[in-house]
């Protein structure tokens, strides 16, 4: 048997990298990503309009108080919530008495949340801005009485908020 020529092919001398890859460099690659990310943070927020973003939230927003409010009837049957709604805002109001399907003795009020940007809640059915709702302890909404589509939520689009006679809450 030939060893040298066995022992020549193991032990070549390998071909220089800079021959065999063409590829990037990790720090190349790095840079890229980075730079990728600083434009899509600074570019993307003016592509998507902050309008109907804010319009999604403020419907999601309104109906998680809902629920809380619901939920809180439905917790607390010998007391009774309330949100009031107006124009530039709501509040929940708590009150220590539940008398039949109204609300006596105001022992609390929440700081109110305001809305902003020219949006607002309404009514569905009258496009009022000014109302108040409130659940019985089964947590079905009281008032106002409706059923299905109940609320809009308004800002650079018109977004509807529905409550079932079951008291389902949920965004058409």
């Amino acid at each position: 048997m030939n060893y040298s020529r066995i022992r020549s092919r193991l032990f070549r001398k390998p071909i220089s990298p800079s021959v065999t890859s063409r590829g990037f460099s990790l720090v190349e690659l790095v840079t890229v990503i980075i730079l990728v990310g600083i434009l899509a943070v600074s570019i993307l927020p003016r592509l998507i309009g902050s309008s109907s973003y804010s319009a999604f939230t403020l419907r999601n927003e309104f109906i998680s108080e809902l629920r809380y409010v619901q939920l809180k009837a439905i917790q607390n049957t010998d007391q009774c919530y309330q949100v009031d709604v107006n124009a530039s805002g709501y509040t929940l109001r708590y009150f220590n008495n539940r008398v039949g399907n109204s609300c006596s003795n105001p022992f609390r009020t929440e700081q109110p949340q305001t809305f902003s940007g020219g949006a607002h809640i309404a009514l569905a059915s009258t496009a009022n801005q000014v109302f108040s709702i409130t659940f019985d302890s089964l947590g079905r909404m009281i008032s106002p009485a409706c059923s299905g589509h109940c609320f809009n939520a308004v800002a650079d689009e018109t977004l509807a908020i529905a409550v079932e006679s079951e008291g389902y809450i949920y965004a058409q």
